[in-house]
């Protein structure tokens, strides 16, 4: 049993880091369960509200506890495990899904390279020929919580039916009917530590400034054109990635 040892050479706000952990561990402090007040661990255990304090303030920061304000800390759910070796390019695509209606969608827009320059760039128009995209967000949900946040932008210029389908809810193997050469075949993906802006914010269910895992891929086909580019922002107090080599 994990307790506080004040004759310890282990600082006393990492002793009750440890035995909170233990009680999450053990399923004492329950996800979304409120843990006691810093007045209650001070007079539990013996302890001055500072230790206490930089306990819970370092347990907040790494995602192990989430302050209410005006209602006290509580435990944060378990984080969902991404493996690595298992996440593709393809993970998050709208064509390659085999039902994209499917997906929880939130907004279908159309978007130019012109008011996105990068977009252009990603996808190798030139400046003085701009292209329209199918811009298609839509958030990642497990048990009631909210972990990503991803948006598709598929060309225009290739799928212009593409919005059409996709509010039709048709399956993909009609959106790709006679296209088989614009087939996602291979992905590149970059990834990279953002924080969330006030848009991202109010869906993703954070407070702006929250750290995210971001993963951007871009899916060609077999000819190697670009037909998708995919931004997959995962909530980093919600999300572990794991990496497995072989050697």
């Amino acid at each position: 049993m994990v307790d506080i040892n004040k004759y310890s050479n282990v600082p006393l706000y990492c002793q009750l880091k440890n035995l909170i952990l233990d009680k999450i561990e053990k399923g004492e402090f329950k996800a979304d369960s409120k843990i006691p007040s810093e007045q209650e661990f001070c007079e539990k255990y013996d302890i001055s509200r500072p230790t206490v304090r930089q306990a819970i303030n370092e347990l907040t920061a790494s995602g192990h506890l989430y302050k209410r304000k005006g209602k006290g800390t509580f435990v944060s759910t378990r984080k969902t495990h991404i493996h690595v070796k298992d996440y593709t390019g393809f993970t998050d695509s709208i064509l390659d899904s085999n039902n994209p209606a499917e997906k929880n969608i939130v907004s279908i827009e159309v978007v130019s390279s012109k008011q996105d320059e990068k977009l252009g760039e990603l996808f190798g128009l030139k400046p003085e020929m701009p292209g329209e995209f199918a811009a298609i967000t839509y958030i990642n949900n497990l048990g009631g919580d909210v972990f990503s946040l991803n948006t598709s932008y598929i060309p225009l210029y290739h799928f212009p039916d593409i919005c059409e389908d996709i509010r039709l809810k048709k399956p993909s193997h009609d959106i790709l009917r006679g296209k088989y050469p614009l087939i996602p075949s291979t992905s590149r993906s970059v990834l990279e530590v953002i924080y969330t802006d006030q848009k991202d914010a109010a869906y993703l269910k954070v407070q702006p400034g929250q750290p995210l895992i971001r993963v951007s891929n871009m899916l060609y086909a077999k000819n190697g054109q670009p037909v998708e580019y995919i931004v997959s922002k995962y909530r980093a107090d919600k999300c572990v990635l794991n990496f497995e080599n072989h050697k």
